[in-house]
């Protein structure tokens, strides 16, 4: 994400109730793995990548990257928040805007981490890029994240084909300074 290379990466650990988000480290290669290779977090995603060849490709630190928080419970990562650059994908509401993503491990859904994961990330932007607005697009089949699209304040722009499947485009307007 381009404006992110702005902001010093990563940040300070972002510290919740119950999670840590940080930028990625070696000992979070294994958890990469589970984590792209699972078929259920890429039910809505396209499908898992092999096992096998995420071994082979994924560097010693995976996803370093302005923009991609890794996110942990108990010293150990569950789940990954990501912000980046939207591509247009033929929707001119979402070039280049900031877009937000996440995947977290199975064991970990049904808690509400993504949702306090999501939110600290999205707390964090507004301090640091103030005034910007956020996108979120997930396939309108994927009602868990439909429902935390809702939770976090995003509303539909517009609903779309791609992938061979219905997409739903949200908004989460700028943050409203205070005082």
């Amino acid at each position: 994400m381009e404006e992110l290379r702005l902001a010093a990466w990563p940040p300070e650990p972002i510290r919740t109730e119950r999670l840590v988000l940080r930028g990625s480290e070696a000992r979070d290669r294994a958890a990469f793995v589970e984590l792209l290779a699972s078929p259920e977090v890429h039910t809505y995603l396209g499908g898992p990548r092999p096992h096998d060849g995420l071994e082979r490709e994924l560097p010693a630190v995976p996803e370093r990257w302005p923009g991609s928080f890794v996110v942990e419970l108990d010293g150990a990562m569950i789940g990954q928040v990501l912000l980046r650059r939207s591509p247009a994908h033929g929707r001119p509401a979402a070039a280049g805007r900031a877009d937000l993503g996440y995947l977290f491990l199975p064991r970990a859904w049904g808690f509400g981490y993504a949702s306090e994961a999501c939110a600290a990330t999205l707390d964090w932007f507004a301090d640091v890029f103030p005034g910007e607005p956020v996108l979120l697009t997930t396939q309108t089949a994927n009602t868990g994240s439909m429902r935390l699209a809702a939770r976090l304040g995003f509303t539909e722009v517009e609903r779309f084909e791609a992938w061979d499947a219905e997409q739903w485009l949200g908004r989460r307007p700028p943050a409203v300074p205070t005082g």
